[in-house]
């Protein structure tokens, strides 16, 4: 039932049809005359009649107003608002109209009780026929002021007069309901403890109370108001007539409900209810409610309770409140009911979100909240930085920037030529720097240099180089074997792939001379035909990069490369309410610990824990221990469930969203349950339907080396897991089911397709060797070496002149430059994927990419931050 509409309203008459017209078509004024003898009278017994027809356009149109008694009329002339004047869009009512403020300024004299509810019965009868422009009009004109004085001066009388206090109520309360500043104009027209002092009055009249509640309500839109009545012990009123299961009355219960929750947004109300225990009071009032309401009526009811502890939980005293006295059991068992009636959804939602808000905040399970990895910087020694706590938004996600330049408008003629006019030609401007200082950089333009003497040169390139051994076959790599025993099934040649969680493919130098290595052999039998990618050159690569925690280990999709998907691969259909059902997991930790495993399988801060087949033997094997892995700790939660927590940037406790890590020892068909529980953003392209990306050890030696989008029930939400050292900023969970189809296989999980570092200088290698020197210009640089002592990389890549005469060599070094750069955020993969298949589509036959390698010098810098790839971070 809508509060806002009022009991007995009387039927429309003529002249209100008429006055809802000009409320409607804007297109009138009305203005009284001889209003001062203007009476007004019972609204049935007017009677109007007009000069004019409604439709026609005349510039005055006059009604006469009979009063019945006297049987004077009163002459009421509407005008034509766009007399004179073209007509305008249709507004409301002149700036000039002054028939509504003569109604908003009798009410507030009048001395009668029939002229205001004449007045009272017109107002409401034009605010019910029409939309909320007709409110925000009246609230423009004072109508708020108006109410309330007229409602104070009508309450403070000897014996208040309920017959107008009611309908005075019911319009103050749909008035009030659209103003946002009716709690400070109630409180100056001193009509906050007017009503409060009604309702003391009233309490046993439910019809009145339920009146004096809903503008009580809306008062409480300022938080002072609801303050004010805190002080006054408003809430003692109020939670009074908030009864258990009953089946009268409801509409006061309702109301009292609503007053309550808006009382409480004051958070010193907050802790006055605490204090006098009404949170309690308030979980037993719902649990009362769902036990008995059988017949699914009074819904309202509770969701309005449900409301007043969402607004007490607003506050850090009113969730442990409701903690105290097992708020959350209580919520968690009557939801799950409701869960089995259709009628009952609409309490589902809030009553998770309630649970969700009060479940106790846990530190994160780590030693601390710095990163494992630890890096001295130039200007600081390593035990002065602060961790970096900023976090990323996903409003700053996108770091390009709006070009800058200043450019003249274009207004010329398309004709004119700006050579032959001089006015128009500019100098070059002046460079940013002094000349002598662009010396240093002349060697990373080689092509201005060069002198292409091999153009004339007829002998054939010579192809021996010093990486030919490495790609001929020459490999002196070894499996590093954790138990230092190879396994029976390697010694026979036969691999399987539950070999792979105790041996890894090294990529230290130092392996034994004369010995087939275990890489040999794996290739050997198996091959590999993956473009541009060689496994023995990748290893050797490998050995030349540095990592801050030396990594030796490779991992096997790295290592053995793998190929693009057969088929486009599209976005996963998220079912309805897997988030629901992944936080009602999550409570369950709460409300049932006794069930949680908790026990640490991997944890890259203890030695022990980083390889714990002998240690968990019933649970899957963790390890990330290689380039761009970054799993950090990994603890088995339930039977098939792990929370993963994500190694954090270098120097820093925060950015952390990529992930990368190897998993062995499942069983096939057996859903696990993944949840990486420090992630930062505040939503991710997970909730509309991204997948991680998985790789199968086993898929690949039976010739299917994919990265394959996986997982199901995949979603993204705020958890209840916070910073060790008390920072603010929440967590986030990630959470998604694998279901493996080889027992004990060797996978791989990641948040995108990895590309690491070594593949990169693997691939630049690769494709150096590959280009034909006598078309295309392709050289590999240092632009400079990075703090953890690796190199970053500059390509130039542009078209050989045709001869070495000067004038194709002049056309070379005139060529515009195009700059491309990639991976200056670690995380984004994906960018190096793009710029891969840049390189290659450069360096290929393509007519296209010979067209743009004429006209072009292109200046690549493939990934920018190679230490921030290599170390995993976010």
């Amino acid at each position: 039932m809508n509060p806002f509409v009022p009991l007995g309203a009387p039927r429309r008459s003529i002249l209100l049809m008429s006055l809802v017209d000009v409320f409607d078509r804007g297109l009138w004024r009305l203005s009284l005359l001889d209003s001062t003898d203007f009476a007004f009278v019972p609204v049935a017994k007017l009677r109007c009649s007009f000069g004019g027809h409604r439709g026609q356009r005349q510039c005055c149109q006059k009604a006469s107003v009979l009063f019945p008694g006297n049987d004077l009329h009163r002459n009421v002339t509407f005008r034509d608002a766009g007399e004179g004047k073209a007509r305008s869009r249709p507004v409301m009512a002149a700036p000039s109209s002054s028939g509504l403020e003569v109604l908003l300024g009798t009410l507030q004299n009048a001395g009668d009780m029939e002229s205001m509810l004449n007045i009272l019965n017109v107002l409401d009868e034009l605010l019910s026929a029409g939309t909320d422009r007709r409110i925000h009009h009246m609230i423009s004109k004072g109508g708020s002021e108006a109410l309330l004085t007229a409602l104070v001066n009508s309450a403070r009388s000897f014996t208040p007069n309920y017959t107008i206090l009611l309908p005075l109520l019911h319009l103050l309360a749909k008035v009030g309901h659209r103003d946002r500043q009716i709690g400070l104009k109630a409180q100056k027209a001193d009509a906050v403890l007017v009503v409060l002092g009604l309702l003391r009055q009233n309490v046993e009249n439910a019809r009145r109370a339920a009146a004096c509640l809903w503008v009580l309500r809306v008062f409480c839109s300022s938080v002072t108001t609801a303050e004010l009545l805190g002080k006054n012990r408003g809430l003692d009123v109020v939670f009074r007539l908030m009864s258990p299961h009953t089946t009268k009355h409801l509409r006061t219960v309702k109301a009292a409900a609503d007053a309550f929750t808006a009382m409480l947004c004051s958070k010193m109300n907050c802790r006055t209810a605490v204090a006098k225990g009404y949170i309690a009071d308030l979980l037993k009032l719902y649990e009362d409610w769902h036990n008995n309401d059988t017949n699914l009526k009074n819904v309202p009811i509770r969701r309005a309770l449900l409301y007043c502890l969402h607004l007490a939980a607003s506050s850090s005293v009113g969730r442990d409140a409701i903690v105290a006295v097992d708020g959350i059991s209580l919520l968690f068992q009557t939801t799950q009911t409701c869960l089995t009636m259709k009628g009952l959804e609409s309490l589902v939602e809030p009553a998770i979100q309630l649970m969700r808000k009060c479940n106790p905040k846990i530190p994160l399970p780590l030693t601390s909240d710095r990163s494992a990895y630890s890096f001295p910087l130039p200007s600081r020694p390593v035990d002065d930085w602060e961790a970096d706590l900023e976090l990323y938004d996903g409003s700053s996600e996108d770091d390009s920037e709006e070009d800058a330049e200043n450019e003249e408008p274009d207004n010329r003629d398309y004709e004119d030529d700006l050579e032959t006019d001089v006015n128009k030609l500019r100098p070059r401007p002046e460079p940013d720097r002094p000349l002598e200082q662009l010396g240093q950089y002349v060697h990373l333009c080689p092509e201005l240099h060069h002198d292409f003497q091999d153009l004339d040169s007829s002998s054939e390139v010579d192809e021996s180089s010093d990486d030919d051994s490495i790609l001929e076959g020459e490999s002196n790599y070894k499996l590093n074997d954790h138990r230092n025993s190879a396994s029976p099934s390697i010694r026979e040649n036969h691999f399987k792939t539950n070999d792979f969680h105790k041996h890894y493919f090294g990529c230290s130098r130092k392996g034994q001379e004369g010995q087939s290595s275990m890489v040999d052999r794996l290739l050997e039998k198996y091959g590999t035909s993956i473009p541009n990618h060689d496994p023995r050159l990748y290893a050797a690569t490998a050995a030349d990069t540095k990592s801050i925690a030396g990594y030796s280990i490779l991992a096997f999709p790295d290592f053995w490369g793998h190929l693009p998907p057969q088929e486009q691969e599209p976005m996963a259909k998220r079912p309805p309410h897997v988030q629901r059902k992944k936080v009602f997991e999550d409570l369950k930790r709460v409300i049932c610990p006794e069930d949680m495993i908790n026990k640490v399988v991997f944890d890259m801060d203890e030695p022990s824990l980083q390889c714990p087949s002998d240690v968990c033997p019933s649970s899957l094997r963790f390890f990330s221990k290689f380039e761009s892995g970054n799993l950090r700790k990994a603890i088995q939660v339930r039977s098939h469930e792990y929370d993963l927590i994500l190694n954090a940037d270098v120097n820093s406790s925060a950015h952390c969203q990529w992930f990368y890590f190897e998993v062995s020892g499942m069983m096939a068909n057996v859903p696990y349950r993944f949840n990486i529980i420090n992630c930062e953003k505040g939503n991710s392209q997970c909730n509309y339907g991204m997948q991680p990306v998985l790789y199968s050890v086993r898929e690949a030696l039976e010739g299917r080396p994919h990265w394959l989008r996986t997982g199901s029930e995949i979603c993204y939400y705020r958890n209840n897991f916070c910073p060790r050292r008390g920072q603010k900023h929440p967590f986030y969970t990630l959470t998604f089911t694998v279901t493996f189809r080889h027992e004990d296989d060797v996978c791989y999980l990641a948040y995108h397709y990895p590309y690491t570092y070594t593949t990169l200088q693997t691939h630049l290698k690769m494709l150096e060797k590959s280009v034909d020197p006598r078309k295309v210009f392709f050289r590999h640089q240092n632009l400079c070496d990075t703090l953890g002592g690796n190199s970053c990389s500059l390509v130039t890549i542009t078209a050989c002149p045709t001869s070495r005469a000067w004038k194709h060599l002049h056309q070379l070094r005139n060529r515009p430059c195009v700059v491309l750069t990639a991976r200056v955020h670690p995380g984004e993969s994906n960018a190096s994927w793009v710029l891969k298949g840049t390189l290659e589509f450069l360096c290929s036959d393509d007519p296209v990419a010979e067209s743009l390698r004429e006209a072009y010098i292109f200046k690549i810098v493939p990934m920018l931050n190679p230490d921030g790839v290599i170390n995993g971070c976010g």
